[in-house]
């Protein structure tokens, strides 16, 4: 009897819990819809309710900026978890671990700007592409340019093994060009890029768009020779995971991720084809032999006002490039270039004085700042903040009243990067409050400022 008891009380406890997992998943099924059903992976994600990248750590991909995640791949992934209402976590293996970890399920997907190569779908199932790439042959501009994949012959040339660079060299060498190829375990591309602008090494490969990102923090480096094609870049997921692969691809194809790549592409990419070597390494230069003497002022006022002190910075150069004496066209002064009506305003009596400069620059930015309060998004506001001092508020103001006119979202930068250009142009201009404007010169400070910024936050702290 006692035997009977237990199982009977076995076999209630077994259904109990059975029922709690098919409400689990009706309530699950209704929050996600039939996505959930069939497929492993969305279903563990959805339990757990938290999804996780497997990544590189590097300046294209992933990394932390004063503890803060950043990385054209990881806001991306960000992006697709709150598609999925779940948290994100970043598993950062190594390179050469990425597609075993995916494999035993230490991660769901893996979002590290993976070319699609036969090898690699052997063992992984990719997402449709959402970006195109060609990989180059890098070296320093000091070396003479490679003309032809033939003129590769009794080159030597590093990349980090197991990549689509190793890969595509490889072919090169059985195709009957003799290259000599040094594989490196443990070094990342950027690593490989530092290493021929600090001419350790003569030749290494990557990918365009990492190519193009590493040439601002190291303008002595040449983006040579296309060894491919264009390819397609994509996420990986485990194959035989269909349910999976389709709740990722729609998310790739829907109109609003549309959207957020084109604006991450603009934030990590903004003018990275425009390429100026005299002005990045005067830059580069200058941030070590000018910067420190103002770098204690600025970040101490940067601090007063919740700015990014390294964004002042690029401020600050794109100004004056750190110069104290600087006079513009029209008069202005100093690091800030700060107008006597400026400087009257913030209560400063010398211009050219470095500390009394930076002083009203940047409390004058704040007041700027203080006026869009109707952008949600700080880094947003601050490019209307930034662009009022280089322009003058009224003539923001009117960019977004003609924004609005055109439909347009009058509160992000891209779209004031289309109007402002608008004030030049007398059908647009004379409706306005505060008429003409050179509206394509805010857009150029911007991006020049952005640029800089980019670099300030690769360097180490100083």
């Amino acid at each position: 009897m006692l035997k009977k008891t237990i199982f009977i009380l076995f076999v209630s406890g077994f259904m109990v819990i059975l029922c709690l997992e098919l409400a689990f998943i009706c309530v699950q099924k209704k929050k996600h819809g039939n996505l959930f059903i069939g497929g492993t992976t969305l279903y563990k994600i959805n339990k757990a309710k938290t999804i996780r990248m497997i990544t590189s750590a590097n300046a294209n991909s992933y990394y932390l900026y004063q503890g803060m995640p950043m990385g054209f791949e990881y806001e991306m992934a960000k992006a697709f978890a709150d598609y999925l209402n779940l948290d994100l976590e970043v598993v950062t293996p190594g390179w050469s671990s990425m597609t075993r970890f995916l494999k035993e399920g230490w991660g769901d997907f893996i979002a590290a700007g993976l070319t699609i190569t036969e090898d690699r779908e052997k063992v992984i199932t990719f997402s449709n592409p959402y970006m195109t790439v060609q990989q180059k042959l890098i070296h320093h501009k000091l070396l003479y340019g490679v003309k032809s994949i033939e003129a590769l012959a009794a080159k030597t040339i590093h990349v980090r093994r197991g990549t689509s660079y190793h890969t595509r060299l490889e072919q090169i060498r059985q195709s009957g060009v003799d290259i000599n190829i040094v594989l490196h375990d443990d070094t990342s591309t950027d690593e490989l890029i530092r290493m021929v602008a600090d001419r350790k090494i003569k030749y290494t490969v990557a990918d365009s768009n990492i190519a193009l990102l590493n040439r601002r923090y190291h303008p002595d480096i040449a983006i040579g020779l296309d060894i491919t094609q264009e390819q397609p870049l994509a996420w990986a997921v485990r194959s035989k995971d269909p349910k999976f692969l389709e709740t990722m691809n729609q998310f790739l194809a829907s109109a609003k991720t549309q959207e957020i790549q084109e604006r991450l592409y603009k934030k990590y990419y903004t003018n990275v084809e425009s390429f100026d070597y005299f002005d990045l390494k005067k830059f580069h230069e200058r941030i070590e032999t000018r910067l420190p003497r103002y770098q204690e002022i600025i970040e101490r006022e940067s601090l007063k006002y919740g700015f990014d002190w390294r964004m002042i910075a690029a401020v600050v150069y794109q100004e004056s490039h750190f110069n104290p004496w600087a006079r513009s066209r029209t008069g202005v002064r100093g690091l800030m270039q700060v107008t006597m009506n400026t400087a009257h305003e913030m209560g400063i009596t010398n211009r050219l004085n470095p500390e009394q400069s930076l002083k009203a620059g940047i409390q004058y930015l704040d007041k700027l700042y203080q006026r869009f309060d109707e952008i949600t998004d700080p880094h947003q506001r601050l490019l209307f903040a930034l662009g009022s001092y280089n322009i003058g508020y009224g003539h923001i103001r009117d960019a977004q009243t003609i924004a609005q006119e055109l439909g347009w979202d009058k509160n992000r930068w891209h779209t004031m990067e289309k109007t402002l250009p608008l004030l030049t142009k007398k059908r647009y201009y004379k409706t306005t409050q505060y008429g003409y404007a050179r509206g394509r010169e805010p857009v150029h400070y911007i991006k020049q400022i952005l640029t800089y910024y980019d670099i300030l936050k690769q360097k180490p702290r100083a």
